[in-house]
């Protein structure tokens, strides 16, 4: 195992076919980042949560953790949800490094991508 590892964290849904775009990004940053562990992980509704995903990942060695909010923004969910939980793994686990990105959306090569979806959108190409 790797030192480190990355958990992409995202709200749920109860429609599976909701968490695809995830598991294909999942799918993409473990072809790229081969040596690092990749985890979903989701607040509600969907399985795995955070807690025990962490808790898999401290048990097999990891001795840093980065949590990315697959969110548009930073809102309650990312401010308060997400704060609270990373705040309760950094006291259940304090010899694991654990941060938080901020939301995938709050990034502007992110934002660019989006920009460009939508003129392709608009222009029919």
């Amino acid at each position: 195992m790797s030192g480190r590892a990355l958990i992409l964290f995202g709200h749920g849904a109860r429609d599976p076919q909701w968490a695809e775009p995830m598991q294909k990004l999942q799918a993409r940053l473990r072809a790229t980042l081969p040596q690092v562990p990749v985890e979903l992980a989701f607040l509600e509704v969907m399985e795995p949560r955070l807690p025990p995903v962490a808790q898999r990942l401290a048990d097999a060695g990891c001795e840093r953790i980065v949590i990315v909010p697959v969110f548009l923004g930073q809102g309650g969910h990312v401010k308060r949800d997400l704060a609270a939980l990373v705040q309760a793994l950094r006291e259940t686990h304090p010899r694991i490094a654990i941060d938080c990105a901020a939301a995938v959306g709050e990034d502007d090569g992110v934002l660019d991508a989006l920009a460009a979806y939508c003129v392709t959108s608009v222009s029919g190409r």
